[in-house]
């Protein structure tokens, strides 16, 4: 049924140089779990702590560099704080998807150095905010969703640009880039509801392509 619904919904362009691909990544969900599951068990997901407080989120990170945040700030590092390794590979099939997603939305050539993976159980979301620190403005961001549904505010380069919403499935992604880069987004709390897959909880996959040169140990 998911996937009959997803094919009822057609791509949609958000903004300039942004696109909204209904069910793009559901053909491949189950191996996007699995990749989840792979990638948590050596990198367990975890609550980082900003100057704000705890965030709601939990979260894990792939690739050649994973996202981290404490009260002096956020940053991307080549190892995981919590056991000193690197972070795990990105698996194949995240990397995939992601290079497959950044072209349909038009945007070739698109090299993912990370992904950060967000786990949000009912109640949890993540304000407004510009994906602003990878020193990558020419390269879109590309999100994947998994899980229960959530509703996802899409604005402009203006904090108090209107905002378009838009309820995000599971298989669904959304690509920014070009004109739309910088633009301000967030996630609403997530209601609670239930997933076959997922159970209670939702899953975020965000591809960057980040300036090695910004790296941190």
């Amino acid at each position: 049924m998911e996937d009959l619904f997803a094919s009822l919904r057609s791509r949609t362009v958000l903004a300039e140089g942004a696109v909204w691909l209904p069910g793009f990544a559901w053909p491949d969900a189950p191996a996007l779990h699995q990749a989840i599951a792979d990638v948590s068990a050596v990198a367990p997901f975890r609550y980082f702590h900003t100057r704000m407080g705890a965030m709601s989120a939990a979260m894990t990170s792939c690739g050649a560099c994973g996202w981290t945040a404490d009260p002096s700030g956020y940053r991307y590092t080549r190892t995981d704080p919590e056991t000193g390794e690197p972070w795990p590979a990105m698996p194949d099939v995240l990397r995939h998807l992601a290079i497959r997603a950044a072209s349909e939305a038009g945007y070739d050539g698109f090299d993912p150095a990370s992904c950060l993976i967000n786990r949000y159980a009912p109640g949890a979301g993540m304000g407004l905010h510009q994906d602003r620190g990878e020193g990558r403005p020419e390269a879109p961001v590309v999100s994947v969703s998994l899980g229960i549904p959530a509703r996802f505010a899409f604005g402009g380069t203006s904090r108090s640009d209107p905002k378009r919403v838009i309820e995000l499935l599971e298989g669904d992604v959304v690509v920014w880039g070009g004109a739309s880069r910088f633009a301000w987004h967030g996630v609403s709390r997530i209601r609670e509801t239930f997933h076959p897959q997922t159970g209670a909880m939702r899953y975020n996959l965000t591809f960057r392509a980040i300036n090695a040169a910004l790296f941190r140990p």
